[in-house]
């Protein structure tokens, strides 16, 4: 099966792998584009769009942790792992390539 972005809307763990995409872009996005722009050119606007999208991804990505854990019964460690990463710059795309084949 192709990695498309449709192909990966078919199963829990692809929609995982998706979000986690979309979540570890955000962050670097947030801490590289909208965190700047906020502290060295006064425009405090991109950390809150940005920020918002960041924070619902995040939500999203925790809870489809959750989900797949569940159903491909992830031991603790991994899961703990899964959850971990997305707090940590680049840390979703190691779990994608680590974690989540």
């Amino acid at each position: 099966m192709s990695l498309t972005p449709g192909n990966l809307l078919l199963t829990s763990l692809g929609r995982l792998r998706l979000i986690g995409f979309l979540e570890g872009v955000s962050l670097l996005v947030l801490l590289g584009i909208a965190m700047p722009l906020k502290y060295m050119a006064g425009q405090p606007a991109a950390v809150r769009y940005v920020g918002m999208a960041h924070g619902v991804l995040f939500v999203v990505y925790v809870l489809l942790v959750i989900q797949v854990a569940i159903q491909y019964r992830w031991s603790f460690g991994k899961t703990a792992l899964a959850l971990v990463a997305s707090v940590f710059p680049f840390g979703t795309f190691w779990a994608e390539k680590r974690l989540f084949n």
